[in-house]
């Protein structure tokens, strides 16, 4: 990914230098890849167990339609109270996104759902309770001071940027050095080996959800952050779009395996690909060609790699068994 990466930025620098390399348009991609990338790594977890989060898309539209509503309800009638509630308002809608990632837990790993029907059931009914609440209409008032973190830079790098790279980080440590991490990685591997070793599946499972749920929630604040409005209907797009990443980030559909730096590296490369057909002036539906030739190219260059490694070791003489020693009597 990162080879593509650099070659993705490279073209489109050559085909365009004077408008892929303003200071505004990298600006622009490094302030649109973070609601893209958390929802990628959230489904990253899902995917690293076996499973799938189809709902996460929905449950980011319902943390921020949620948000939106509570503080707007308050500024109507004193502004000075809803900005000192603001964290309890943010912290009311995290809580909200971890019951729904609870509820997908509960329905795949104590209720026996497979995944991608529990998370598709729980994606109709958010975003059905969405359009109700919302009545089909977008929502003003988001938290202003949202939109000014939002456009804030730290040594040019946008904070939303840093904080995508924040939550990466934490999620990495997560995967890769506490006991959890293991429990996710060996379900998703092997479950059956898993339950004989002691994993309780059903706590794993929770907690995976659980916690893709609060990406999810975290992408719902920074959907509000970017552009200070909710909707029902906002990233229904997204949903095909994350796998695409997760996958591409080197995460096996099958579960076991996933690289978090990946998934980054992924996020990044499908926003540069956006950004150059932008300012190539090529419609949307070609940029969704484009992901389909990159994520075929990517799954092809894996599977040649996996059967010459397979050929290698097929190739290799077996190693002679150690000779049996007698004892005398």
């Amino acid at each position: 990914m990162l080879v593509l990466l650099v070659a993705a930025f490279a073209f489109f620098t050559l085909l365009r230098p004077s408008i892929f390399l303003n200071p505004l348009n990298l600006e622009n991609i490094a302030v649109s890849a973070p609601e893209i990338g958390i929802l990628a790594i959230a489904m990253m977890l899902a995917m690293l167990t076996g499973g799938i989060d189809l709902s996460v898309v929905a449950i980011a539209n319902f943390t921020a339609i949620t948000i939106t509503t509570l503080y707007a309800g308050l500024a109507a009638g004193n502004p000075g109270q809803a900005n000192s509630l603001l964290p309890l308002i943010l912290l009311l809608g995290l809580a909200l996104a971890a019951v729904a990632g609870w509820f997908n837990g509960f329905l795949i790993g104590v209720i026996g759902i497979t995944p991608i029907l529990a998370t598709l059931a729980t994606m109709q009914i958010l975003n059905g309770i969405a359009v109700v609440w919302t009545g089909g209409q977008t929502l003003y008032g988001a938290p202003e001071s949202l939109s000014v973190i939002a456009k804030t830079t730290i040594a040019g790098v946008p904070v939303l940027f840093l904080f995508f790279l924040l939550i990466a980080v934490v999620v990495a440590v997560l995967v890769n050095v506490t006991p959890l991490g293991l429990k996710l990685q060996l379900q998703g591997a092997n479950p059956v080996a898993a339950r004989y070793s002691g994993i309780g599946s059903r706590g794993v499972l929770t907690s995976t959800y659980v916690t893709s749920g609060l990406l999810g929630g975290l992408a719902g604040i920074v959907f509000i952050a970017r552009n200070p409005t909710a909707s029902a209907d906002y990233g229904s797009s997204y949903v095909l779009l994350v796998i695409v990443i997760a996958v591409l980030g080197g995460t096996n559909p099958a579960g076991g395996f996933a690289t978090v730096a990946g998934v980054v590296l992924a996020t990044l490369t499908l926003q540069v690909v956006s950004s150059g057909f932008n300012a190539l002036r090529l419609s949307a539906y070609e940029y969704s060609i484009a992901q389909g030739v990159i994520l075929i190219a990517v799954m092809v260059a894996d599977q040649m790699r996996f059967r010459a490694r397979r050929r290698k070791r097929d190739l290799q003489p077996p190693v002679p068994a150690a000779p049996e020693t007698q004892g005398k009597s």
